[in-house]
């Protein structure tokens, strides 16, 4: 078993690192302690650089969803909720180490190769049994494939940059454009088609108006190129609206 200590407990506003010994003659455990399996927490966590594209200064706690202020504190490797005094990752862990996160909540660091902690507060105490760390397979190189971070949850995916397409968070699901360059091109290209679309109607409304009177054939025309130049500018307005998500950089 290995002893660990919680990064933050409450009324500790620093963040601590656990000690750990993963001997064979570990401490005795007390029968009246709780096991548990619990899942590990992902121990990537990828901060996005503070720039003209990503002006994020917050990020969510993992435990109440509070938004917690991060400016000044990126060299930490933690940083502790107001609201809920428990600890949040916003660095990836050290290496050879990883976080686990207690059914109590609290946060605790440990070897990436333990497979038994134990819960240092006193009103839990609990035995954290972990499974052991699934090897990852390496990302195959594709061409096009970059590390991207969403500008609405912070967290980080890839995507490939040769699709014409939005990107879509895998995790809040919530869509955005890579890099400004896609955004800016297609509100370009909807603009100049709205554009378009305006001169060829007030072209065919001026020619046709006369006999309109007499077919109503030609208002229907009239009211389709109509309705296409509006949705044309409606998908520039769209573009220049969306939310950029920041590229770190090719896997």
């Amino acid at each position: 078993m290995t002893d660990t200590k919680p990064l933050l407990d409450s009324g500790d506003s620093t963040a601590q690192k656990a000690s750990e010994a993963d001997s064979p003659s570990s401490s005795i455990i007390d029968s009246n302690t709780l096991s548990t399996n619990v899942p590990n927490e992902n121990s990537e966590f990828t901060v996005p650089e503070m720039g003209p594209e990503n002006a994020a200064s917050k990020v969510t706690c993992r435990v109440c969803q509070e938004m917690i202020d991060v400016i000044g504190k990126r060299e930490q490797h933690v940083v502790k909720c107001n609201r809920c005094n428990e600890a949040t990752p916003i660095r990836s862990a050290p290496a050879g180490k990883k976080y686990v996160r207690c059914l109590c909540h609290c946060l605790l660091i440990c070897k990436s190769t333990s497979q038994r902690i134990a819960c240092p507060r006193i009103n839990c105490k609990r035995v954290i049994n972990l499974a052991p760390s699934p090897v990852t397979p390496p990302v195959p190189q594709i061409p096009g494939m970059c590390r991207v971070t969403c500008v609405h949850c912070q967290d980080t995916f890839l995507f490939n940059m040769l699709q014409n397409a939005l990107a879509r968070c895998p995790h809040c699901r919530k869509v955005s454009s890579v890099g400004p360059d896609f955004a800016k091109t297609k509100a370009i290209f909807f603009l100049i088609l709205s554009v378009i679309l305006f001169v060829i109607g007030g072209g065919v409304v001026f020619f046709t108006y006369s006999n309109a009177k007499a077919h109503s054939g030609y208002f229907i025309i009239h009211i389709g190129v109509l309705m296409l130049t509006l949705l044309a500018l409606w998908k520039c307005l769209y573009y220049c609206r969306i939310k950029v998500s920041s590229i770190d950089g090719p896997v």
